[in-house]
């Protein structure tokens, strides 16, 4: 594995660090990573997890490619609710707390979230609480699940 895709957990710990140090120093304000930034902490994070190549940066429904070649859309998230803008192939959802305790919440065909996902909003968004995800996740069968290759760790070695 090249040397710079082994730096990506000690950079994280960096984030968090700065994020710390910030609302140390400005205790009424909060430095959250979302959004863009966080999106594509879980791209490369799930790529190296489950041995998926990514696909160009924002490229429609799908963030990337597994060996199987199923393609595979990624949420990584520090809230209660995922968005989806469509119904992706095969989904993983992980959700990365401040401790960088990561979770994989699901794991499986995309099709059963995008079923119980809410309503289209006004910014084409679907949404879908992660305890309604998490219930989905216990019904997929092994072989429907993306293998794991490597664990995260918070230790960059």
């Amino acid at each position: 594995m090249p040397e710079h895709k082994l730096e990506v957990f000690a950079l994280i710990t960096d984030l968090y660090r700065v994020v710390d140090d910030l609302e140390a120093l400005f205790p009424e304000r909060k430095f959250t990573p979302d959004g863009h930034l966080i999106g594509s902490i879980g791209e490369v994070v799930a790529a190296q997890m489950f041995g998926l190549a990514l696909l160009p940066s924002s490229t429609a429904k799908h963030d990337a490619k597994a060996t199987d070649g199923r393609f595979v859309q990624i949420k990584l998230t520090q809230g209660d609710r995922i968005a989806l803008r469509a119904e992706p192939q095969q989904l993983l959802v992980l959700t990365l707390n401040r401790d960088l305790d990561l979770e994989v919440v699901y794991n499986g065909p995309g099709c059963a979230v995008w079923a119980a996902a809410g309503r289209k909003q006004s910014n084409g968004q679907r949404q879908v609480s992660l305890s309604k995800v998490r219930t989905i996740d216990k019904a997929v069968p092994k072989q429907d699940r993306l293998p794991l290759v490597r664990h995260f760790s918070k230790t960059a070695s």
